[in-house]
Formats: structure tokens, C-alpha cells, sequence
């Protein structure tokens, strides 16, 4: 029996509040997987797999940002219908999409991360008792969202009983404030590659400073001492074992006085245009876009192969 012909089947859109994001993300990967295999893009409206998903055929490769694509909710489905796909598993999907499991199951493994409050709003604290335990300068965000979606950042009592009053649902975090020099690096197979540094204008690299062009500097690779960059990669490699992480991610720190670097998250299935920060990560270990995907992709279609090679005898 011959094995099938393999298809690359990018999935991008979604229902969260990154949608659009992950549109970006979907077209620029499919064009550059395009240049090495049969590709398809699949815009996802649903939470739910496209029609015409085929597991004899397909390997997926998702650009879909969080809620549903990268919690584990697509990983759920693509596993139930035996569909082969690139990146995180769901359990270490879910895992890292909780920014509270993925702190506490770093900090196990020795990686420094910042004093915080996890809370529903059902329960929230009183500002003055989080004020007693972090002090005023505070970083309010959702639980489990990409893109700094909702983040907020506090200086003053008032402000965070101002901001903890407009919350009506979901899981939230509340954390001490880093004061520091923003990082991120792509972990790849396990080896972390080149450091980039981010330097907001505003000072505040959230939503607006992200997606908004001249908001934000990027510095790939971050000029750093040669030993600060080997703690970061250190560090990196360290938390992606440490969450379960498969194929690739992202990693993002702080780098406070004194050289203290703080995990702020890890990002299952970062933002893949040329310009995302992964590509620039890339970049500075000698892969371009085209590369880059191609490497991400590779572990995806060997366990396909293995598995179609296995059914075939």
C-alpha cells in the first residue's frame, strides 16, 4: 500500500477576540508552507473542525490565537477525528493558555516568576487586601487570553478597585509589576533561539502597542551581556519542559535590575506573520519565514508519515 499524499492544512480565524490576528497569521503561513507542499487555508467560524478536513490527508497547521485554538479545544477535536497536527498537544495547550498553571509548574522547575492573585469574579478580593500582599503597582489581566486582550496596568489603590469593580465574569490574575526589559524567544524542538527585545513607546506593550505600527521597537537580537542571553534561552527551554510544550513556542520574560528575569508567559501558537516575534527569533538563528515554517511543520508531518507507515503493513 503507498502512503498518501500530504497536505498542509493551515486553520486561522477562530471566535476569540484575536481573530483577526490570527487571519494575518493563517495567510502568511499558508503562502510561505505553500512553497514546499500542497497547502489549503481553512477559516474557522466555529467551534468546530472545517469541512473537508481530511486525517488520511491533512497535517494541520493552526494559526487560530486563543480561546478554542490554542486552550486545547481545536487539539480536542483534531485528536478525536485522528487528525495530525503541528505544535502543543491539548493537555499542554490547556496548560499554557492558564497563565496561573503555567507560572506555578515553572516556578517548580526553578524559573522565577512574579507574586500574583488568581480570582474569579464570583470571588474577587478586596483592592486593599491585594494592595496589603502585592502593593499598588499591579498588573490586572485575564486568566487565560493572548495578546494582552483586557490587560491593565494599576498605580493606584483606587485604580484597582475601580478596575476590579467592571468585572463580571471569567478568571483573572493579578500581578505584582516588573518594572523591567520586555523579552521573548522562540523555543524550537526543544532549543531556544535568539532573544528579541521590546521596547513599547508607550511603555505598556499591550494590545494597541502590539498591533499598532510604530507603537513598538523590536531589537532581534537583544543587546544583551552574552551570559543574560544564556540565561534567557536557559530559562526558556526550561519552562517549555516544564509545561509539556511540543514542536514549538513562544516565551516571554522581563528582565528586571540586577539581571532577574521574571516568565510573564508562554504562547503555544504565536503570532506567525513575517514580523511576529517568533519569525524574529528565528531570524536571529539563520531560519527565515519560509524556513521557519517548514521546521514547525516537520515534526507534525514525520508522525504523520509514521503513522501511515505503520497502517500500510
Amino acid at each position: 500500500m503507498s502512503l498518501p499524499l500530504t497536505s498542509i492544512a493551515v486553520l486561522a480565524g477562530g471566535v476569540s477576540a484575536e481573530r483577526e490576528v490570527s487571519l494575518g497569521s493563517g495567510r502568511a503561513a499558508a503562502l510561505a508552507l505553500a512553497r514546499s507542499w500542497p497547502t489549503r487555508l481553512f477559516e474557522i467560524s466555529a467551534d468546530a473542525l472545517p469541512a473537508g478536513l481530511d486525517p488520511a490527508v491533512h497535517v494541520v497547521f493552526s494559526t487560530l490565537h486563543g480561546t478554542f485554538g490554542e486552550d486545547g479545544g481545536m487539539q480536542r477535536l483534531l485528536d478525536a477525528a485522528g487528525v495530525t497536527y503541528a505544535g502543543c498537544d491539548a493537555a499542554s495547550s490547556a496548560l499554557t493558555m492558564d497563565k496561573t498553571r503555567t507560572k506555578n509548574a515553572a516556578q517548580a522547575r526553578g524559573v522565577r516568576v512574579a507574586g500574583g492573585i488568581q480570582f474569579t469574579a464570583s470571588a474577587k478580593p478586596s483592592a486593599e487586601a491585594v494592595v496589603a500582599q502585592l502593593g499598588e503597582s499591579l498588573v490586572l489581566k485575564p486568566n487565560a487570553e493572548g495578546s494582552s486582550v483586557g490587560l491593565s496596568v494599576i498605580s493606584r489603590r483606587a485604580e484597582l478597585a475601580e478596575a476590579l469593580a467592571k468585572i463580571t465574569s471569567g478568571s483573572w490574575l493579578i500581578e505584582r509589576r516588573i518594572i523591567g526589559r520586555e523579552l521573548s524567544v522562540g523555543v524550537l524542538a526543544g532549543r531556544a533561539m535568539g532573544v528579541v527585545e521590546i521596547r513599547p513607546k508607550s511603555g505598556v506593550y499591550d494590545f494597541t502597542s502590539k498591533y499598532t505600527k510604530g507603537l513598538t521597537e523590536y531589537f532581534a537580537p537583544a543587546p544583551l551581556e552574552a551570559a543574560v542571553t544564556t540565561e534567557v534561552q536557559a530559562a526558556a527551554a526550561t519552562a517549555f519542559a516544564a509545561c509539556g510544550c511540543r514542536d514549538y513556542a513562544r516565551v516571554d520574560f522581563i528582565l528586571a535590575d540586577q539581571n532577574e528575569l521574571y516568565l510573564l508567559e508562554i504562547n503555544t501558537l504565536p503570532g506567525m506573520k513575517e514580523t511576529s516575534l517568533l519569525p524574529m527569533s528565528a531570524r536571529c538563528a539563520g531560519l527565515d519565514f519560509t524556513a521557519l515554517v517548514r521546521e514547525l511543520v516537520t515534526p507534525a508531518l514525520q508522525r504523520f508519515q509514521t503513522a501511515a507507515t505503520a497502517f500500510s503493513r
